[in-house]
């Protein structure tokens, strides 16, 4: 059974950072698309950043791009999502996914497994 779970949110001031962990077990991940999303609320779940579990390319969202940085321990099957300079709209629940080759790394119904989500709050 695939289980991604979710660790690292918390409350942080504008301006800071925090890393993200999604800790992946249940199978071999070496063909998944590994990804982040948020939802804020009131909003609908959008895409945050990409990787392919066997590949160094990696794939973000405007918003983000040049604040956050996903990468992967291979060892330890965890995906991290490091956040920097963080503004207050990108308080979110943020969640884990994993999807099979095939489909837009961008889309939401493309994706498998998710984990149950973290809290991030960043204020001002």
């Amino acid at each position: 059974q695939v289980q991604l779970v979710e660790s690292g949110g918390g409350l942080v001031q504008a301006g800071g950072s925090l890393r993200l962990s999604c800790a992946a077990s249940g199978r071999t991940f070496s063909t998944y698309c590994m990804a982040w999303f948020r939802q804020a609320p009131g909003k609908e779940r959008e895409f945050v950043a990409a990787m392919w579990w066997s590949g160094d390319s990696t794939y973000y969202a405007d918003s983000v791009k040049g604040r956050f940085t996903i990468s992967r321990d291979n060892a330890k099957n965890t995906v991290y999502l490091q956040m920097n300079s963080l503004k207050p709209e990108d308080t979110a629940v943020y969640y884990c996914a994993a999807k099979l080759l095939g489909g837009s790394k961008y889309d939401i119904d493309m994706y498998n497994y998710w984990g149950q989500g973290t809290q991030v709050t960043v204020s001002s």
